[in-house]
Order: structure tokens, then sequence, then C-alpha cells
């Protein structure tokens, strides 16, 4: 055996010695995971089913819309019945079952979820109606489907929630945390967001599992609705600890509402960058008053012969 092949060797053993322990990541069978790839492409194959004729196949042809639509959600049914078994094992319920009983019961889920992507639409429509009324650059309503990263993070997030009320563990937030790394948004599957739901622009929001969202909301980048402490760790687990958005409220750039108890009344406008830690009456226009500017500017304008050291300071 020459050197480098011992020496590989032995690198091997010494990382295959180290699973042996009972830390919580020496799961070793991938098997018994939900395959976050497998996952990802359910979610491209759902997208298609909730926006026919926005995406074209690249696998397969078809003649009629039945046709596109048997192909894929036979596809869907499939994969996501067997992600679904895998994924019931984590439950202390079904750790122990019978594969005949897990395979079941989550045919039995994604059934009841199937037949809940009628509402998931339902409710994107309105969505997509929201993003056109509340963004002039909009140049119409394709280019909401086709391009908008708020709108994709809002469908992913709509149909996890689906799913996250099936009590499903692990799927939803896989399939959540896959929008935020693609675009930026953080939705928790857990959230509750009502109907004509508007984010513009989206980058660095984060919204938490307990938070409900009302009818009409327009948040713009980097707002958190959030948790005010998190110290408890999983002893907060269940207990709300987000707050709660009442209908047409918007929410600008910025601003973070913190705390399960904290409720932001009907019809208010929260300004960029305010911090929210308590209930806010209805039409309520929370704003944080400008901050002080100075200019520091040169005597004469200088010219191409002259110090360009010069700067304002803001």
């Amino acid at each position: 055996m020459n050197s480098i092949e011992s020496r590989i060797n032995r690198l091997i053993d010494t990382v295959l010695k180290d699973y042996a322990d009972e830390r919580n990541i020496n799961v070793v069978s991938s098997f018994s995971q939900p395959d976050t790839d497998a996952i990802r492409d359910i979610i491209d194959k759902l997208i298609k089913v909730i926006y026919p004729g926005f995406y074209r196949e690249k696998n397969y042809k078809y003649y009629n819309q039945s046709s596109r639509l048997t192909v894929l959600m036979e596809d869907v049914i499939y994969n996501l019945n067997k992600q679904v078994t895998i994924a019931l094992r984590q439950l202390p319920d079904y750790a122990l079952s019978d594969f005949e009983v897990v395979s079941e019961k989550s045919a039995d889920i994604v059934e009841e979820f199937i037949n809940r992507i009628p509402k998931v639409r339902e409710y994107l429509s309105t969505d997509v109606d929201a993003f056109f009324d509340g963004d002039p650059a909009a140049f119409n309503h394709n280019e909401i489907v086709l391009s908008y990263p708020g709108l994709y993070a809002i469908t992913v997030a709509r149909l996890a929630h689906e799913l996250f009320l099936l009590n499903v563990p692990l799927i939803p937030r896989i399939m959540t945390e896959a929008a935020h790394s693609r675009t930026g948004i953080d939705i928790h599957p857990g959230a509750t967001i009502g109907k004509y739901f508007f984010i513009d622009h989206g980058t660095g929001i984060v919204i938490g599992e307990t938070t409900v969202i009302g009818d009409n909301v327009k948040i713009y980048q980097g707002v958190t609705l959030g948790g005010l402490s998190t110290r408890g760790g999983q002893s907060l687990k269940g207990k709300r600890r987000h707050p709660t958005i009442e209908d047409r409220v918007t929410i600008y750039a910025g601003a973070s509402i913190l705390g399960g108890d904290t409720v932001i009344g009907h019809d208010s406008t929260i300004g960029s960058n305010a911090f929210i830690t308590s209930t806010i009456a209805p039409g309520t226009k929370v704003s944080i008053k400008n901050l002080e500017m100075n200019y520091n500017t040169p005597s004469k304008k200088p010219s191409d012969e002259d110090d360009t050291s010069w700067f304002y300071m803001i």
C-alpha cells in the first residue's frame, strides 16, 4: 500500500471512529431522512401546478392540459408520499410503526394536501392582484408570477403551511428554507397569512412561526415579525411568540415588531426602522423622528487640480 493510500485510510478511520459516539449529528443512514433535493423538485412541480402555462416542461411532452396535469400530479403524489412516509418516522407515534401503517397515513396526508391546492390557488390569486395593485413598477401580472421573489416565497410558504397544519415534520421547514435561500425571505411554515399579501422587494424579511397576518397587508424589505426573546429555548415551544398584524397594515423597510402579545391594529402604518414590542391601536401611524444631518460643504467648487479629499458628511 503506497503512502498516500495509507494516509487516506488513516484519515477515513479517524472520521469513522468519530461517528461512534452518541452525538445528535451522527445519524448515519441518509435514507431515514427526507431528501432535500427531492423536496426542491416537488416544489418546482407544485409551482407548475399552481401557475399552469407559466413554466415549460423540460423532461416530457404533453398534448393537452389534462395529460400535462396528470403527469405532474402523479410525479408529485408519488414522490411526496415517499418523503412524507420517511418524515413521519420522526414523530413518536410512528417511530416504531409498521411500514404499511406509516405509508397509509402518508397517503391520507398527501391526498388531503392535494385537495387543498384549490384553496392555496385562491389565496395566491389575491396575492398576485395585491402585487400588481401595490407596485407601480409591475408591467403586468405575468411579470409578477415569473420574476417576483416575494410571490415565490409566499407561494412556497402557503404550500408548506398546509403540510404544517397536517402535522408533517421537517418537510414544511425544508420547503420554506429552500425559498429563503433563493429569495432572502424567511417565512416559517407555521405563520398564518391572510389574502392579498404583498411583499415589496423582500430581502431580509423574517416572519416567525406563530405570526398571524390579516388581509391586505403590505411588508417591505428588512421587516422582522419575531419573538421578543428566545432565552427560554425549547420551553417556549407551542407558545405564542410572534405578533398579530391585523387587516390593511403597511410595514415599511427595517421595522421590527416583536412579541406574542403585540397586536398591530387594522389600518395602521409602521414607518421604517420602528421597533415595536407593544400593541398599536387601529389606524395608528408610527414613525421615527428624522435624524439630524450635518453637511460640511466646501467653500468653492473643486477643480481638477484641487485636492479631492473633501467630502460631504451625512
